[in-house]
């Protein structure tokens, strides 16, 4: 603990901040967020809520876990949150003309959600979705999806040891304008007439912290195969309506148009502005157990 007011006073010198005057009728609140191993923890989510509840401050920690709001004088609630670890709140009070530093907020593990049983799990389309969002060129963000999907999940003795198959059919591609569909599914793109089927396999599941995963493996597309990682948040299991058991993930990775000869710039030349170069991919999935 001390080492932490200790940098927080190093920072203080280094800035000059202890001589910057704080706005009239203002007071400042400070504090160092740490990790379990009481290293500063960098991005930690801050708020900051005054005596009726409503939030008059919102941040991140920098890269040494600091935390700096300036506000009216007065009581405050503060609450911090990080991916993987379990919320902080505590209470303080801001004085007029002063920066009030308070005790190094210690951020504890998160319990992870009980993870799936061993065996293979089907992806259930019905409460899934595959979705992408690309850049129009030169225009607003471009938000589509694939309505027709299917996957298994292997699960192992240990999570890492699991796989992951997902195929998606190409013609399915949905951005809600007929037009650009067909040229979407033409030669000149996705080419669904002789690629009906884009193929994801995992070969790696490494654990991130918390309900972070990383799911590595090849995409294939236009008949190219090239290693990607998702970006992976495990959301635990659930029961469905009919008494199911139910695995919950959300999962995105960004794609190059270009590392799958989808030559965006012919498409360009020919006046067809489609989207851009760089795609992300996003997936809400939900996955029983095959029976």
């Amino acid at each position: 603990m001390g080492m932490a007011f200790a940098l927080l006073r190093r920072r203080h010198r280094a800035t000059g901040r202890e001589a910057t005057p704080l706005p009239p009728g203002s007071g400042a609140l400070e504090c160092v967020v740490l990790d379990p191993v009481r290293l500063p923890l960098h991005r930690a989510d801050v708020s900051v809520r005054d005596a009726h509840g409503q939030e008059v401050v919102r941040g991140q920690t920098d890269p040494n876990g600091r935390f700096t709001a300036t506000v009216r004088p007065g009581s405050y609630g503060l609450a911090v949150t990080s991916e993987g670890f379990q919320p902080v709140r505590r209470n303080c009070a801001a004085t007029d003309g002063l920066r009030t530093a308070l005790e190094p907020i210690a951020m504890d593990l998160a319990p992870q959600p009980a993870l799936p049983t061993p065996g293979v799990w089907r992806l259930d389309p019905d409460h899934s979705a595959v979705r992408f969002v690309a850049r129009h060129i030169g225009l607003a963000a471009v938000h589509g999806r694939f309505n027709q999907f299917e996957g298994t999940m292997a699960i192992g003795e240990r999570m890492e040891d699991s796989r992951i198959e997902v195929a998606i059919d190409t013609a399915s591609i949905d951005t809600g304008v007929r037009q650009r569909d067909e040229h979407l599914r033409s030669a000149e793109f996705l080419n669904a007439a002789t690629y009906p089927h884009m193929h994801f396999a995992s070969d790696r599941f490494v654990h991130r912290g918390g309900s972070r995963w990383s799911v590595q493996g090849a995409l294939n597309l236009h008949g190219v195969s090239r290693s990607i990682a998702l970006d992976t948040r495990y959301l635990g299991l659930g029961t469905g309506i009919s008494g199911e058991t139910r695995a919950a993930c959300t999962a995105a990775a960004e794609l190059h148009r270009e590392d799958f000869t989808l030559d965006w710039r012919t498409m360009l030349s020919r006046g067809i502005a489609v989207v851009g170069a760089t795609i992300r991919v996003e997936l809400d999935i939900q996955a029983v157990p095959d029976a």
